[in-house]
């Protein structure tokens, strides 16, 4: 027989080493499942439980837009819409197959879908938003294909709408999908991807109380992302705020209706090229914005609902925002042109301040005024009427709108010695000319007010190869053209209509601002809770002589009411006493369909009433309208009339205006 197997002491060392081993690795983990199941079993339990619900944000309705007088201008209107997670979407051909069908369903390019989902590929957790106010069959196909439209949701949502439909379109603004480079900028304030924003005007700039806040709500879901059950409310959304304007609508359409009324005037005097224009309406007192109206316009409602990429395309496309004159542009406060012989006040004022003529002065008014060159033959400038020769005092040189009176103020100021600085551009940058006004809505421009120094930044070897060295010079003709409000100086509407309540309220320049106060709304537009009333910044006394102020009013007085004034035949009909001032402004325009540009009169009126206490400070600019009395004037009595509800006689014989 063989001898019995023998355990030897290194036979037994392995065994003892692999059995620790194994003791071990099973105490890891048997400690390892210890931790799972016991310490983290809770924080675990609620991942899976996250991996089945999902959280989805409810839209808080928008806050209404109020006029001065509680009467809504826009408000909201139950919609549907429907929305994609990117990340429910299945791979390879699932997918294309998924949104070709939501391509054919919504009446969409399949490419504008995939373009939408690259724009998000950062952020595939957040529906995007493929159309509102979808139409009822198109939800009910959804509904019945759910099973194969992984990924797809209808929602409910709210859309913009716009009671007085094309009114103060460029002032109200327009609500649209936040972009990538808004929310860079916005993401810190709470907005997300897919928000819809206010994009201008009121919309824009009072966004944050317009908005609310939205609510939160869970849905289970499954492996898929398919709902498997109904929205739960865990946070309910706050609606937004009311904001109310000073604008009344009532004079809102009676300025929109009187600048159509005063380019067919424009029309009927043969200014073929009329197509624009702007009415900006102040209290001259605290600078509420009364009406604002802009020509052409477009009506907000294109933006909302089912959008229509033609009626959109004079909105967003640049060649067809040109061909139909820029309806999205506010030209009151973000289109320039020279003011013409509305600027004449400006002038009287910084030559009175500056004793350069007493108020009972008089000067030749002359049919044509002549400076000598000092190397050359010298240049003439032209009067408006060339039949004009008899001296003037201020008040009657205003009323006439004498430009040779102008001129000549215009060249004292030029041959100032340099020490004096230039006290004319002083002066109308006081008056608040080149500079922002400080309204509460955008964008605006803030024109241009030309002095030697600009002069020379402006024409540089660069800008100006062939004749910098002479344009940058500032010369005699450069002071005696911006008396008269022409030449480089470039003025807003809004500029004017402030500059005209600072003269109807005895020299202090008010802050225009929109809103006036922001509202919790209540059951009625009565019962509404004041929340925040915004109160601009107090007037700035502009340091005018009152002496010189009487001056110029009595000149505004007299070119609305003596037979001679340039708006006399408008206003004389008129029950209320007005103060005006007509504008003839020459400006180089580039139309379409001309092969070169043309130099055409833009037509102005600017104003207040009633003369000896006002109440509203009114400017008027019809482009290529021609002369300021034909145009200008007749619209800007239509919006007197509707703020003083009383109508006005005809004219008295014809009009005779620069």
């Amino acid at each position: 027989m063989d001898e019995p197997y023998l355990l030897t002491p290194r036979t037994a060392m392995r065994i003892t080493i692999l059995g620790a081993i194994a003791l071990v690795a099973f105490a890891v983990l048997f400690l390892r499942l210890w931790s799972l199941q016991i310490l983290a079993g809770a924080e675990h339990r609620q991942t899976a439980l996250d991996n089945q619900l999902r959280t989805v944000a409810i839209e808080a309705p928008r806050g209404p837009i109020l006029d001065r007088h509680g009467r809504v201008l826009v408000r909201n209107v139950a919609s549907t819409a429907v929305v994609l997670w990117p990340s429910d979407l299945p791979q390879g051909a699932g997918r294309d197959t998924i949104l070709r069908q939501l391509a054919r369903i919504l009446g969409l390019r399949l490419e504008t879908i995939k373009a939408r989902i690259r724009a998000r590929r950062d952020d595939p957790l957040t529906p995007i938003t493929l159309k509102v106010a979808v139409r009822p069959e198109q939800v009910a196909y959804i509904y019945e294909h759910q099973e194969q439209l992984r990924g797809v949701e209808v929602k409910q949502t709210y859309l913009r709408y716009y009671n007085s439909q094309a009114l103060g379109a460029q002032v109200l603004g327009y609500v649209g999908e936040i972009s990538k480079e808004q929310l860079a900028r916005m993401r810190k304030d709470g907005y997300r991807p897919g928000d819809r924003i206010g994009q201008i005007g009121v919309e824009a700039a009072y966004d944050q109380y317009l908005r609310g806040q939205p609510g939160i709500a869970e849905r289970r879901v499954d492996a898929l992302g398919r709902p498997r059950g109904p929205l739960a409310l865990a946070q309910a959304p706050v609606p937004g705020n009311a904001v109310r304007l000073t604008i009344d609508i009532a004079l809102q359409r009676a300025a929109e209706r009187a600048l159509s009324y005063g380019i067919r005037l424009a029309h009927q005097n043969g200014d073929w090229a009329a197509d624009g224009g702007a009415i900006v309406a102040l209290d001259p007192n605290t600078g509420e914005v009364l009406a604002m109206a802009s020509a052409p316009t477009y009506k907000p409602a294109v933006y909302a609902g089912r959008v229509d990429r033609e009626k959109l395309r004079p909105l967003l496309d640049p060649e067809a925002a040109k061909e139909a004159n820029y309806p999205a542009l506010n030209r009151a406060t973000a289109a320039i042109y020279p003011p013409g012989s509305t600027f004449k006040p400006v002038t009287a004022l910084a030559a009175l301040q500056e004793h350069l003529i007493t108020p009972d002065q008089a000067l030749p008014c002359t049919g044509s005024y002549r400076v000598s060159g000092v190397t050359g033959p010298g240049q003439t400038f032209r009067n408006w009427d060339p039949y004009v020769n008899e001296p003037m005092t201020m008040p009657v040189a205003l009323a006439t709108s004498c430009d040779t009176y102008f001129y000549r103020l215009g060249y004292e100021f030029y041959k100032l010695p340099a020490d004096r600085g230039h006290p004319l551009q002083a002066w109308a940058s006081r008056f608040g000319f080149g500079g922002s006004t400080g309204i509460d809505i955008g964008p605006e421009e803030k024109g241009i007010l030309p002095t030697p120094e600009w002069r020379e930044a402006t024409y540089t070897k660069e800008t100006d190869p062939c004749c910098w060295r002479i344009d940058r010079l500032w010369k005699p003709g450069d002071s005696i053209q911006l008396a008269i409000g022409q030449k480089d100086i470039a003025v807003t509407p809004l500029q004017m209509a402030r500059f005209y309540a600072m003269l109807a309220n005895g020299g202090r320049l008010v802050t225009p601002h929109v809103v006036a106060s922001v509202e919790q709304p209540g059951s009625d537009a009565t019962s509404s809770t004041v929340l925040r009333s915004f109160q601009p910044p107090p007037p700035q006394d502009t340091g005018v002589d009152p002496a010189a102020l009487a001056v110029v009013k009595e000149g505004l007085l007299l070119a609305t009411s003596d037979r001679r004034g340039t708006s006399a035949a408008v206003f004389r009909g008129f029950p209320i006493p007005v103060a005006g001032k007509t504008g003839t402004a020459e400006k180089v325009v580039s139309l379409p369909g001309q092969s070169r540009p043309l130099l055409l009169d833009q037509s102005w009126w600017c104003g207040y009433a009633p003369a000896d206490r006002p109440r509203i400070a009114l400017c008027v600019v019809i482009e290529n309208g021609g002369h300021g009395g034909t145009a200008a004037a007749p619209a800007a009595l239509k919006v007197l009339e509707q703020f003083f509800s009383v109508k006005a006689s005809e004219p008295f014989g014809p009009i005779h205006s620069d």
